[in-house]
């Protein structure tokens, strides 16, 4: 929201919005640009506003109520506006249950140096200008609410069932991303590795692409060298040799996530060198894979949260710092996810050195009655321990050993 919010300050629009009485780092953008915010009132909505509602509220919160009931003032979900957004530019949407936040973002970096670029990333990060001609967007499944999209392009990464609260099962699911899938206007780029992608059905009013590594894809990589400094490969589509690539990043999933912008790349016209040259300049998102140094110590911050993301996590770095002892401070990100997912996140987390626990919330769970606690996660882990996001659990991870 607050990214949104910046976009559109930054096309002339006047722009409040309304938040919680703490600090929170996307608002620091928000206080550049001097775009006012105030605490959660009824009296906030007024006569003739358009409002943008944000997901994580429902439609008994009294400001959704105040607009709603606003005959005079125009109301959309954040996935609806942007929706009717997008269809202004040539949309790349990129979905997928692990990946989309980091792939929105090379997307974005593999046209910037060539074309009027904005995005919409799930990390907070958003730009876009008068000019803005290519629209790199993060289209999360999330309550199906990428159905409001309708992008010329798209990237399906995986197909891992998430979401456990809202989804009836894994049919459900991959339904989502048929809908989906029906509604890319040219083409889009799947990931042939992930099985669960092979399954769904797709579209004839497209054309649609695999990519990966195994043989069977149309875009392939090949003859791969990573290490924990980079990665490079050569790149086959369609039988055809494309050309060489040499890429700073590490990680397979990583690898998999190039691939598919270096097909899009090449269905919009630019060339191997172009491409290598915008991807080369991507430097991560927020929350995904942050390296920062303390002392001797390493510190890597990831958003991850579901157990195929904390494994992708835990076998990049321990890629990328083999020598290295890996200790793991996780706090999961719903309760419905963790009860769904609560052995193969212990089976994760059991194979580094040392996992700290820490207690979550979450407001959305609530509504189903998920009960499930921090606990019941720890008694499945040898060794783990519970601390608290305070002083004395900070105590304890810099006393440790």
């Amino acid at each position: 929201m607050a990214a949104l919010a910046c976009m559109l300050a930054d096309l002339g629009h006047e722009v409040s919005g309304s938040d919680l009485d703490k600090y929170f780092f996307t608002q620091d953008a928000l206080v550049q640009r001097h775009i006012p915010m105030f605490s959660f009132s009824p009296e906030n909505i007024q006569d003739g506003m358009h409002v943008i509602i944000g997901n994580a509220f429902l439609e008994d919160f009294p400001e959704v109520i105040a607009a709603r009931q606003n005959p005079t003032c125009t109301c959309l979900r954040y996935h609806e506006f942007v929706g009717q957004l997008s269809q202004a530019y040539n949309t790349i949407a990129i979905s997928g249950s692990h990946g989309k936040t980091t792939t929105t973002g090379m997307v974005s970096a593999l046209f910037a140096p060539f074309l009027p670029t904005g995005w919409l990333i799930g990390d907070g990060n958003g730009h876009i200008a008068d000019d803005t001609q290519v629209f790199a967007l993060e289209a999360d499944e999330f309550r199906r609410h990428f159905l409001a999209y309708h992008p010329q392009y798209a990237i399906i990464t995986n197909v891992d069932l998430d979401h456990v609260d809202y989804f009836k099962d894994e049919a459900d699911y991959m339904y989502a991303y048929e809908q989906f899938a029906g509604q890319v206007e040219k083409c889009i780029f799947i990931c042939g590795d992930d099985q669960k992608a092979r399954q769904l059905h797709l579209p004839t009013t497209n054309t649609h692409y695999w990519y990966g590594v195994e043989e069977g894809n149309d875009l392939r990589a090949m003859n791969i060298v990573e290490t924990s400094t980079g990665m490079s490969f050569d790149v086959e589509f369609e039988g055809s040799m494309i050309g060489h690539f040499q890429f700073p990043f590490v990680g397979h999933h990583l690898l998999l996530n190039s691939l598919a912008c270096i097909g899009i790349g090449l269905q919009n016209g630019l060339t191997p060198t172009q491409i290598e040259e915008g991807l080369s300049n991507f430097h991560g998102v927020k929350r995904r894979f942050v390296v920062k140094h303390v002392g001797e110590n390493i510190i890597v911050d990831d958003y991850a949260h579901h157990p195929t993301e904390v494994e992708v996590t835990i076998e990049c770095a321990k890629k990328r710092f083999p020598t290295l002892p890996l200790v793991v401070v996780f706090k999961p990100h719903r309760a419905s996810r963790v009860k769904y997912f609560v052995h193969e996140f212990a089976r994760v987390l059991s194979t580094v050195d040392t996992v700290y626990l820490c207690p979550f919330t979450s407001i959305d769970d609530t509504q189903d009655g998920t009960t499930i606690d921090i606990h019941d996660l720890a008694a499945l882990i040898p060794n783990a321990k519970v601390i608290q996001e305070d002083e004395t659990g900070a105590a304890i991870l810099a006393s440790h050993q």
